[in-house]
């Protein structure tokens, strides 16, 4: 695997159905209003069939990093079980939502495999794959945390009840202090062992 290769699968599980989780996942149109702590802007460039295939999306996105990306993506597979994407732009690759009802609550599965082409992440990835990583994890925790707040708002019986669901977690600050840091730490780190394999010799 290359440096600059990722694979993530991440599972959340969520008190619903796999309708619902199927219709708030597979609308990305709203996924600014739900998920706004990834995702900022969503724009919709050419439709797809009946099931969505074919859909493309124009995503820009962030996590708790300071930096952006701005990606598409096209509906390759569609069923009420999940829905496969191919994505392009800063990074390339696939990715797979499964949704499986067990009881009460629902199973979600996301598989994310993709290269990084954004110079940043291109270039610095073999020094800072492990906070890149850590990047995504948080983005996807809090999908899972706005994913239950969307699902008690949507079952909310009453205007009041509804006023009472606490709204998404937003985009954080985009200082690039923590990035910065995350650089000069894995630097030190660099430094360190190199120094240790040195006067090992």
């Amino acid at each position: 695997m290359a440096t600059n290769d990722y694979h993530f699968v991440t599972t959340w599980r969520v008190e619903g159905t796999v309708e619902e989780v199927a219709e708030i996942i597979g609308d990305p149109i709203r996924l600014v209003h739900w998920w706004p702590s990834v995702y900022l802007d969503v724009q919709e460039l050419a439709p797809g069939d009946e099931r969505g295939v074919g859909r493309v999306i124009a995503l820009y996105t962030k996590g708790w990093l300071p930096y952006t990306l701005c990606w598409q993506f096209r509906v390759t597979e569609s069923t009420s079980h999940g829905f496969t994407l191919e994505a392009w732009g800063d990074f390339t690759g696939r990715g797979i939502w499964t949704f499986r009802q067990d009881g009460p609550w629902v199973d979600i599965t996301y598989d994310w495999k993709i290269r990084a082409d954004k110079p940043l992440l291109r270039y610095l990835s073999p020094l800072l794959k492990p906070i890149f990583s850590a990047n995504h994890h948080w983005a996807m925790a809090k999908g899972e945390e706005s994913l239950r707040l969307e699902l008690a708002r949507r079952r909310a019986a009453t205007p009041e009840a509804r006023d009472r669901i606490p709204d998404p977690p937003g985009p954080t600050p985009t200082s690039p202090l923590p990035l910065l840091a995350g650089a000069v730490a894995a630097l030190v780190v660099a430094y360190l062992l190199l120094r240790r394999i040195i006067s090992s010799i």
